[in-house]
């Protein structure tokens, strides 16, 4: 903010700003002193006049640190934590702050796309701008504009539309089951497939959230942080009463466990670009093509934006050509 005051037979000016190196002038007129105020503070808005000492002293990695202590543990999701340990082992984490600009993410972009889907290019841009506005805005940083915008231009990541759609890959992966020494990875599979439940979900669900009155299963810890109550179809009801219940959780495995469980399953069924999260594809789509609402869809997948239930949902035309005769 601009101090204006009278010395001698001047007006002084001191413009002192958080990010801004602090600067004074003289003016004769007091009308010459508010105007060069306002126009340095209008400057300062708009980032024209950035003092770059603080991130002179600190390196990409450190805000990187700062942000994984600070704002991912908030975050119910892993994904996060991944793209930061993948971008904290770059080289351009080295860099200083103030040597950040849009050059330098361009040009990890186009390294990236080398190495992976553009989906998952998008995924990291969109991690580095929320760490940038959070660098900004909570924490004060004088970093503007972010210099993550404009590097997603010209990308669109493909949607995942892969589901288990033929009798073929079912009884693979029945067979693929049987030989599973873990009794409890194909019901946490097939429970998936009838409820739409996340992988994390499931592995949190508790025997005491169960209702047996309202057949339905309470969620309260959800990825978005919202919880939620699912209805229970006969066939997830059946799924579950075959369960031993010998644990406070239905499926107490550790998430490591699930997910080397399934990716065995999914080798040994000799199947290719088959993740579990793709069950949750697969449940959604079914409950479509069951005639469920899209409201009556959002309440057991828990979307509350339209735009991403429907990149959930993989209609196949066929059963569509079907409907319309």
């Amino acid at each position: 903010m601009a101090t204006i005051r009278k010395r001698g037979n001047k007006w002084q000016v001191q413009i002192r700003r958080q990010g801004i190196k602090a600067t004074s002038r003289s003016f004769l007129q007091k009308s010459d002193a508010e105007r060069w105020a306002r126009k340095l503070e209008i400057e300062a808005d708009r980032g024209g006049i950035i003092d770059q000492r603080e991130l002179r002293r600190i390196c990409f990695s450190d805000l990187i640190d700062r942000y994984l202590v600070n704002e991912v543990q908030e975050h119910r999701s892993t994904t996060t934590a991944v793209v930061l340990g993948v971008i904290r082992r770059h080289l351009m984490a080295k860099l200083r702050a103030a040597e950040l600009s849009s050059a330098v993410f361009a040009a990890y972009r186009n390294e990236r796309l080398k190495e992976v889907q553009p989906s998952t290019v998008l995924r990291e841009l969109g991690v580095l701008h929320r760490l940038f506005q959070i660098a900004r805005f909570d924490w004060g940083l004088p970093i503007t504009p972010n210099p993550v915008d404009g590097c997603s231009r010209g990308l669109s990541g493909r949607e995942r539309q892969r589901r288990i759609n033929n009798p073929g890959e079912i009884a693979a992966l029945n067979a693929a089951f049987s030989d599973c020494r873990n009794p409890l990875l194909r019901p946490f599979a097939e429970l998936a497939v009838a409820t739409g439940m996340r992988r994390s979900e499931l592995l949190k669900a508790r025997w005491a959230d169960i209702s047996s009155e309202t057949q339905t299963l309470h969620i309260p810890d959800t990825k978005n942080g919202h919880p939620r109550t699912i209805p229970l179809s006969r066939e997830a009801l059946s799924i579950i009463s075959r369960l031993p219940r010998n644990h406070e959780l239905l499926f107490p495995l550790s998430a490591n466990a699930a997910k080397l469980g399934w990716q065995r399953v999914v080798r040994r069924a000799g199947l290719k670009d088959l993740h579990f999260h793709d069950l949750r594809h697969e449940a959604i789509s079914r409950f479509f093509e069951k005639g469920l609402s899209i409201p009556e869809v959002a309440l057991i997948s828990g979307h509350r934006d339209l735009r991403m239930l429907f990149r959930y949902t993989h209609l196949k035309p066929e059963d569509v050509a079907r409907k319309l005769e």
